[in-house]
């Protein structure tokens, strides 16, 4: 049915956010197939946190098979001890990608609010009313961890369509 299936993530070991967006030649717009958000106790070892996320991501990998993984890259702010526990998460994700053979592409939260609203400083709200126009409000998860993760699937998605674009026009 999909010419192709994009698995976007917003990571974090606290909560990581999953969502698989189809896309079919012709459609007037993308599909979102299914969404999850990962949630990890904060009382456990982080090396368990940890694998419970990649087992997430691989059994995603495996029940619906997409062709990229789209993942949030992290903007070091200013709490260094958050962003590494996101920079773990975003490791376990590429790793668990890594061994199912699927290509991974990170995008800065910058590009994903691009792609979605069209503003690259685009609120939280902004994001969530701009998935609603590009998808229709019934097809936007209620989590805002999934929310995010369709919104980098998307971005993937408009991103890989405007390289293979550029590749055709220097040929």
């Amino acid at each position: 049915m999909f010419d192709r299936i994009i698995l976007g993530v917003d990571p974090g070991t606290r909560a990581l956010g999953l969502a698989c967006v189809g896309a079919e030649r012709g459609a007037k717009r993308p599909s979102v197939i299914w969404w999850e958000t990962v949630r990890t106790s904060p009382s456990l070892e982080p090396a368990e946190r940890l694998r419970r996320l990649s087992v997430a991501v691989r059994e995603a990998i495996a029940r619906h098979r997409p062709q990229a993984l789209a993942l949030e890259r992290l903007m070091w702010g200013r709490n260094t001890g958050s962003a590494m526990d996101v920079a773990r998460a975003s490791g376990a994700v590429m790793v668990a990608a890594a061994e199912a053979g699927v290509p991974v592409q990170e995008y800065a939260p910058l590009e994903v609010k691009m792609a979605v609203t069209g503003v690259g400083n685009a609120s939280k709200e902004q994001v969530r009313r701009g998935l609603e126009l590009l998808l229709g409000p019934a097809a936007v998860p209620d989590e805002p961890d999934a929310a995010d993760a369709v919104a980098a699937a998307l971005c993937h998605l408009q991103q890989s369509r405007l390289r293979t674009l550029a590749r055709e026009a220097a040929r």
